[in-house]
């Protein structure tokens, strides 16, 4: 069996938050990094770079709406030809220096509000599957796991890889639950566990209302913004090595 660990990074330019990230590529196998929609700078994005590319591990991509003030958590209508023109060229601004690094991406994730949106929403996941697919036909894209995304990017001709949460709640429809709502975000190190032992292994989680649904990953992601972040992934990753799991890149 194996599964990939993945975060979100590059998202907060403080040197407290930098040295988490970096800290955290000890425990993950892919990053997702952010690329000037809801965060992101050159710099930041080069430091990245370096880090994963000294770490050993996957980066890709993750960009968002063009919303630097909201974080990308909140759907912006810009019309569908301007976002996957934001989309692609957040994503050629992290390739263009990973390029001059000599260290390639391996995926886009999108991100926040974003992610959700083409989650749920057929036609706009279609425009952006097939937008993304060429552009940057090399590269696979991670999305919730049995969304309408995954058909989307299949039919477009690109990879897709399921993604599952270590650190938030879903619905009894296999969605994840909206942040505003009580316990959307597992904020207790037990809890993170028990979830990624529960999804690597038997491909369930448990759902708001207690039901267990089926939701068959690639890849487990924690935020890195969550509170204890840096201990959990490692924890993770310890408990899913012991059970045999090879944590490693889809």
């Amino acid at each position: 069996m194996q599964i990939d660990l993945n975060a979100d990074l590059g998202e907060y330019d403080d040197p407290q938050a930098i040295q988490r990230d970096i800290a955290l590529m000890q425990y993950i196998s892919s990053c997702n990094i952010a690329c000037g929609g809801h965060a992101g700078s050159p710099e930041l994005m080069r430091t990245m770079l370096g880090a994963a590319s000294h770490a050993g591990i996957a980066a890709g991509a993750h960009p968002s709406y063009p919303d630097r003030t909201g974080f990308g958590r909140s759907t912006v209508d810009i019309g569908t030809k301007q976002l996957c023109s934001s989309i692609v060229e957040q994503v050629q601004s992290l390739a263009d220096i990973a390029r001059q690094m000599a260290f390639p991406l391996t995926h886009i994730k999108p991100h926040g509000a974003l992610y959700n949106d083409l989650a749920e929403d057929s036609e706009l996941a279609g425009k952006v599957a097939q937008t993304l697919y060429q552009a940057f036909p090399h590269l696979k894209i991670v999305g919730l796991a049995h969304s309408v995304l995954e058909g989307a990017v299949r039919r477009a001709g690109a990879i897709f890889v399921r993604e599952a949460f270590i650190d938030r709640r879903y619905t009894s429809a296999g969605k994840l639950l909206a942040r505003a709502r009580d316990g959307a975000v597992l904020t207790n190190d037990a809890a993170r566990i028990e979830q990624a032992m529960s999804l690597a292994l038997h491909h369930k989680a448990a759902a708001d209302t207690s039901a267990a649904i089926s939701i068959a990953a690639e890849s487990l992601c924690i935020h890195s913004d969550s509170p204890g972040a840096l201990e959990s992934a490692k924890t993770v990753r310890a408990a899913l090595e012991r059970e045999g799991v090879k944590v490693t890149a889809p």
